[in-house]
């Protein structure tokens, strides 16, 4: 099985001359989203300088675009709206963690979609790829489904075991089919 693809991270600088530290900076926060929401699969980043005031000093503007299965989210943080974007690293931290934000409002209505929606999958761990934080589901047809660690809900990801059965929001994710807001179905849960 074939790990999940980085995202296709671009950065741009705009009125200013690029800077290794800054664009550093950048991939380490696009890192930190990808823990919490693996499927990300582009990340562009638009650093600008604005026009110089005389009392403020540089004003920087940071735009982000991030594309997941099915969603463009973007945060874009105006240098007008706050003072403090004199500092580029206190713009990149604060559009970073509007993203955040978003991202995990877009998490949050995708399970709550799935808590509705019926009929789930089912199926068993066939495979568990724990360097990658992944395992993969067969469902009783045959089909299999890949679960990132995030994505299951109920249980401990630490402590699947081969054949446990667990019930999935099906959909398709970057390569392929995905078990998407998973519960562990045993002794504790109550299976459909």
């Amino acid at each position: 099985m074939t790990a999940s693809p980085a995202p296709v991270v671009q950065v741009t600088f705009r009125n200013l001359d690029h800077s290794d530290a800054i664009e550093a900076r950048i991939l380490e926060h696009v890192d930190k989203l990808g823990t919490f929401y693996p499927t990300i699969m582009s990340c562009r980043v638009v650093v600008e300088e604005r026009h110089r005031h005389h009392q403020q000093g540089n004003l920087f503007h940071i735009r982000i675009d991030t594309r997941v299965p099915g969603h463009e989210l973007v945060a874009d943080r105006e240098p007008e709206q706050h003072h403090a974007y004199t500092d580029v690293y206190v713009a990149i931290r604060d559009a970073f963690d509007a993203m955040r934000r978003q991202l995990e409002d877009l998490l949050r209505r995708q399970q709550d979609k799935v808590k509705t929606h019926e009929p789930q999958g089912h199926g068993r761990v066939a495979e568990i790829e724990p360097e990658r934080d992944r395992a993969w589901i067969e469902a009783p047809d045959g089909r299999m489904f890949y679960l990132n660690r995030n994505s299951l809900i109920e249980g401990d990801f630490d402590q699947l075991a081969l054949g446990d059965e667990l019930r999935f929001a099906e959909e398709m994710g970057e390569e392929g089919p995905q078990a998407s807001s998973a519960y562990l179905i045993g002794k504790h849960h109550i299976g459909g």
